[in-house]
């Protein structure tokens, strides 16, 4: 990988809500409506984020009607040697959301 492309995934990946949201991707596939309960921000800023992951190439995007699912690009990760176990596991998230009865279902 060129410098500039790995300084480039270095820079998304050091944002501290970018990284959430990877830790987040590492217990399962999400939607953008879906990340804007758990950070609090608008959804336009969610997407913003979405999008500088996956022009890094961190994401890979998947359309379903409507909705757009967001997955990790465990391969792209595993290239950069990126341990995702070291990433503290916030899919506990999920279900405090679903348990406030705040848990979007994007289907």
């Amino acid at each position: 990988m060129e410098f500039d492309k790995l300084a480039d995934v270095f820079k998304a990946l050091g944002d501290p809500t970018r990284l959430q949201i990877v830790s987040l991707l590492n217990s399962r596939d999400c939607c953008v409506c879906e990340l804007v309960p758990l950070f609090n921000i608008s959804q336009p800023a969610v997407s913003k984020h979405m999008n500088r992951l996956k022009t890094a190439g961190l994401v890979h995007e998947t359309r379903k009607g409507q909705w757009v699912f967001y997955s990790l690009n465990r391969e792209t990760l595993s290239k950069l040697g990126v341990a995702l176990d070291n990433l503290p596991d916030m899919s506990g998230k999920f279900k405090e959301l679903e348990d406030k009865g705040l848990l979007v279902s994007c289907d």
